[in-house]
């Protein structure tokens, strides 16, 4: 076996007293060594995620527009309480009907709102209440006049935000024949100014 060169006995000396400082570097600190287990554990994720990928979340399909058109109580929940079909969520405020399905973590299933959906949410809004929901039709000829304002600017939040895809009959009331052209027409409607209110925009 021949005797290592000065070369090579120069190379591991050198190899040898480097990582002997280096692991001195790592180990003197604690502030060193927390690093280096930060580091590794980063690096223990990174690759643990690269090898075994999570489960991808599917993303819902969105629910195609709504032909406008009237609808009775009955018609109302069936159709838009949001766990039906589609999965549509239409609310009612002053006699308009709006599908509020973009909205459905503040009125779907669990949502906060949840109890407006496929209602006439009018009374409900008017009066800040979200049991104030009637079974019947309510035409809010009881409520004062500040109530009544309070309907009026949740109308006017609802049409800036959501779709307005048709009116909320009266007992008796015969449907609207709607046309393509009065689709168009409604979504062309100008936006009325408005102050901001705050809790109002989110929903």
């Amino acid at each position: 076996m021949s005797e290592p060169t000065p070369t090579e006995e120069t190379m591991a000396n050198s190899d040898s007293g480097w990582m002997s400082w280096f692991t001195a570097e790592l180990t003197g600190s604690p502030v060193n060594c927390i690093l280096l287990v930060a580091i590794v554990y980063l690096l223990y994720k990174i690759f643990k995620s690269d090898e075994v990928p999570g489960p991808s979340t599917p993303i819902e399909p969105p629910v195609p527009p709504m032909k406008k058109r009237d609808f009775t109580l009955k018609e109302l929940k069936e159709l838009g309480d949001g766990t039906s079909g589609e999965g549509r969520i239409l609310v009612a405020v002053n006699g308009k009907v709006y599908d509020v399905t973009k909205g459905k973590r503040f009125y779907g299933p669990g949502g906060p709102y949840s109890c407006f959906a496929g209602r006439d949410a009018s009374r409900g809004l008017a009066t800040f209440s979200v049991s104030a929901i009637n079974e019947e039709y309510d035409d809010l000829s009881d409520l004062k006049p500040s109530e009544m304002e309070q309907v009026r600017e949740w109308e006017l939040q609802f049409s800036e935000k959501y779709t307005y895809v048709g009116k909320l009959l009266k007992p008796g009331e015969q449907p609207t024949s709607y046309s393509d052209e009065e689709d168009d027409d409604e979504d062309d409607i100008e936006e009325i100014p408005r102050h901001d209110d705050v809790n109002k925009k989110d929903l």
